[in-house]
């Protein structure tokens, strides 16, 4: 059996590709609506967040062979867990990652290495801040752009409880939280942009399948200023960026070659 995290939309792809190879595989998400999309595609999943040790217990008792991490660029916390458990019980760990994007220079395009770089370049530009990063780190945007009588904070987030309660309980404005999920196209993002005069818009390097490039082109062609967090390094893994040449590195692990508890 293979574990695969899951945590965009082309590793429901990636695990159709398992399957028509005769791969067995448990899928994992974090929400009811992503393991929805698996479910109607007959992929076997589970659903909710996962520790270390309770990674570790699942892998035991599923006799797992491999783990396959397909979680987002920048789901850190994932990627540690994943890899950890993996190497506890001495499995062969694969992390699958969109392809990355090289954008030309631009003198509005401004790189960050980390989240709180990329707040305090927008503390320093003023204004009003459309922020697309997600849930995970609003407090560390919180922190640096709320109480500025010079900036406006607007988020732009799946629009689930606890990313609603999160913004609220960071004083957030209710007016100034826009709950929706993407893909969203060039025009969706013009209109956003000019519906709350957006002056800043921050966002990730989250890959070709991110629909970055859409929201960074718009707000650079609209005369934004883009700040772009850099995606963490892979570390501790096999990295593909292909669904073939993952699946072909996964038959070639003997068949055998799995956690038995003892």
């Amino acid at each position: 059996m293979i574990f695969m995290l899951c945590g965009t939309s082309d590793a429901r792809e990636l695990a159709l590709v398992l399957r028509s190879r005769g791969l067995p595989l448990l899928a994992s998400v974090v929400t009811p609506s992503a393991a929805d999309r698996l479910q109607e595609a007959s992929i076997p999943t589970r659903t909710g967040r996962l520790d270390q040790q309770a990674m570790i217990q699942l892998l035991q008792d599923i006799g797992c062979r491999a783990v396959v991490d397909a979680s987002h660029p920048f789901a850190e916390q994932a990627h540690a867990n994943g890899r950890a458990a993996a190497a506890a019980l001495g499995l062969p760990y694969y992390r699958y990652e969109r392809p990355s994007r090289e954008y030309e220079s631009h003198p509005r395009l401004i790189r960050c290495d980390s989240y709180e770089e990329a707040a305090l370049q927008a503390k320093q530009l003023k204004g009003s801040v459309m922020l697309t990063t997600g849930g995970k780190t609003l407090e560390v945007f919180a922190r640096q752009l709320i109480g500025d009588p010079d900036i406006t904070l607007t988020v732009r987030l799946l629009p689930c409880l606890e990313n609603i309660e999160k913004c609220l309980s960071l004083g957030i404005q209710q007016r100034n939280i826009i709950g929706m999920q993407g893909p969203f196209s060039r025009e969706l993002n013009e209109a956003l942009y000019r519906q709350y005069g957006t002056r800043v818009m921050i966002t990730k390097e989250s890959g070709a399948e991110g629909s970055v490039d859409e929201k960074l082109h718009s707000a650079l062609d609209m005369g934004l200023h883009v700040i772009l967090i850099a995606r963490p390094p892979a570390r501790g893994a096999a990295v593909f960026d292909s669904f073939t040449a993952l699946a072909d590195a996964l038959e070639q692990q003997p068949a055998d070659r799995r956690y038995i508890q003892e």
